[in-house]
Formats: C-alpha cells, sequence, structure tokens
C-alpha cells in the first residue's frame, strides 16, 4: 500500500487529504497548525478532519524541528504532500520520502509563485489562475511541475471566490494525476521560471487605497482583500473606512470635481478616481460600522468629500 504523510492546512489540506484517502492512500501522519486565535477563521479545520479519521495529528509551527523529522522518519513514507502547509519544509524531512516530497500550489505555475497567490492574481488584475502539484526543491514553488488545472477569474471575483475554484482545482488535479504518481508514471517537467514571477506575503496596510490609481486598479484592490480578508482602507471624511465591494461604472464624474472625491448621484454613492474614471461603492464601512451607501449619497446632496491620493505608481 501506498503510504504519504501530509503537511497541511485549510480546505485545501482536508479536500486533498480526502482525495488520498479515496484512492486508497495510507496516511500515518497529518502535520498541520494550530488555530491563530487573532485570525479569522473562515475555513474548515485539517486537524480535526484527520482525528474524526484516527490519523495522528501532530501541530508544528517549525518543520525543522528534530522531533518532527523523527516522527516522519519512523512513518517511512512513500510519498510527502504539502497542502497548503505554511512554512518551508526543510531538504532533510523532503529526503525522508523515498518517492519524492510534492506541494500543491494555488497558481498556474511558473506564474505567481510565493506568498497569498489568490490575493495577488485579483489585484494583478488576472483573468485565470489555477492549482499546481510540483516537487518540492531548495527554492519555493520552483520545482518540478506534475500535473495543473485551470479556472476563469471573473471581472468581479473576489479572492474568496477565486479561493474556491483554486480549492476544487486542486482536488481535482490531485485526483487525476494521483494514480500515475504510484504507478510511476507522472509528468515530471522542469519549470521555465522567466516565465512568471515571486510574490512575497501581502500584510493588512497593502490593502490602503490610492485614489489617485484608476477605477479598474482600485476594484481590483477592493475584491482581492475583500472578506474574509481585511478588506480595502481609506479614510472618508477623517473617519477610518472600509470598501468592501465597489464596481466600476462608465459614468462621468461631475465637471467640477477634478480631484478624487466621493460624490452622490441618483440617490447612489460614487468616487471619482485619479483619471477620472468612476467607482461605484456597493458597501461601506466607517469607523468598524456598515453604513449603507444609499444613507451616505443622501447626505452628500450636491456635495462631495475628498478622498486621500498619492502619487500613482
Amino acid at each position: 500500500m501506498t503510504s504519504a504523510v501530509v503537511f497541511g492546512y485549510g480546505d485545501v489540506g482536508i479536500r486533498c487529504l480526502a482525495t488520498l484517502l479515496a484512492q486508497g492512500v495510507h496516511v500515518p501522519l497529518v502535520v498541520t497548525h494550530a488555530d491563530d486565535p487573532n485570525e479569522t477563521l473562515w475555513y474548515g479545520s485539517l486537524a480535526r478532519f484527520a482525528s474524526e479519521r484516527d490519523i495522528p495529528v501532530h501541530l508544528s509551527e517549525d518543520a525543522a524541528g528534530a522531533d518532527l523529522a523523527a516522527k516522519v522518519a519512523l512513518c517511512a513514507p512513500d510519498f510527502l504532500f504539502s497542502f497548503y502547509y505554511r512554512r518551508m519544509i526543510p531538504g532533510t524531512v523532503l529526503a525522508l520520502a523515498s518517492r519524492g516530497a510534492l506541494n500543491m500550489h494555488g497558481s498556474l505555475l511558473p506564474q505567481f509563485r510565493g506568498r497569498a497567490p489568490v490575493n495577488w492574481v485579483c489585484v494583478m488584475g488576472a483573468t485565470e489562475t489555477g492549482a499546481s502539484l510540483h516537487y518540492m526543491a531548495e527554492k519555493p514553488d520552483a520545482g518540478n511541475l506534475v500535473d495543473q488545472m485551470a479556472v476563469p477569474i471573473l471581472p468581479d471575483d473576489t479572492a474568496f471566490d477565486v479561493f474556491r475554484k483554486v480549492c476544487t482545482a486542486a482536488e481535482l488535479v490531485l485526483h487525476r494525476v494521483l494514480p500515475r504518481l504510484i504507478a510511476g508514471t507522472a509528468p515530471n517537467l522542469v519549470q521555465d521560471l522567466k516565465a512568471g514571477r515571486y510574490y512575497g506575503a501581502r500584510r493588512p496596510q497593502d490593502g490602503e487605497i490610492n485614489w489617485a490609481w484608476n477605477a479598474r486598479r482600485i476594484h481590483d484592490l477592493v475584491r482581492a482583500v475583500a472578506p474574509p480578508f481585511p478588506a480595502a482602507r481609506t479614510v472618508i471624511d477623517g473617519q477610518a473606512a472600509r470598501v468592501l465591494r465597489s464596481l466600476p461604472v462608465a459614468i462621468p464624474s461631475p465637471a467640477e470635481l477634478a480631484a478624487p472625491g466621493l460624490f452622490a448621484q441618483q440617490g447612489r454613492l460614487f468616487a471619482r478616481c485619479g483619471d477620472g474614471s468612476v467607482l461605484r461603492i456597493l458597501e461601506l464601512e466607517l469607523d468598524g460600522k456598515g453604513v449603507a451607501p444609499e444613507a451616505l449619497a443622501e447626505r452628500l446632496g450636491a456635495a462631495s468629500l475628498p478622498l486621500p491620493a498619492r502619487v500613482a505608481t
């Protein structure tokens, strides 16, 4: 019987572990993270899923620890899989899998290597992404490619919408290629790293809106960090604000509004962006409380409110 140690977390970890079990792979150990009490937990618990199936679970934030290496060595696995495990796994641990160590990454490699790929694809306005299964190497997301599957990104998809598509693609990719991995006939293709780039981790402050940008670029940021992520931030009339949903619209901004600002038309709330393009505000918070855009539009009337802008980059 083929065996595999699984490092993983969240929904992708659950669906991919379920796929291994459904195809008869023996999983003697699951390594995952303890949930962070300061993080919004919008995803499932791999630890719970594994425990319900009587699979031993090891909680670890340090994949380089000697105790963890010893646990993996005792399992003598054929394969080691990483399904959204959040830490780099050292080569000494990867080498314990006699038939290879593989990672499921949430993009179409070699594009969008690195951290937070579902957020970055939205920020960058990409029209497709996917899930890629590849062998792990010294550099992250740089090992040989086994299989991948593309999913479309629609113009108004949020990062959460994209994540759900990628999660399904990850399950389908693993289901499709696993028999060939076990048989030793799966592809093993060198990536052309020059065809993509590496992206770093995102921080909540990266969600600050620069109203000097055009409406499409701001909308891409809004949807990239929309809840359950920290959301796009700005300041409106001296109050901390979060723009939760938006929509670029093809209407002219008021002639008298020459700089970025909020304005109202027909009871709807709009933002004039840096190049004169217009963004409709569909959902908004002020000082942590939801505010109906229509209510703010009524308050504005024929007036406008300035929005913070920096030199566009």
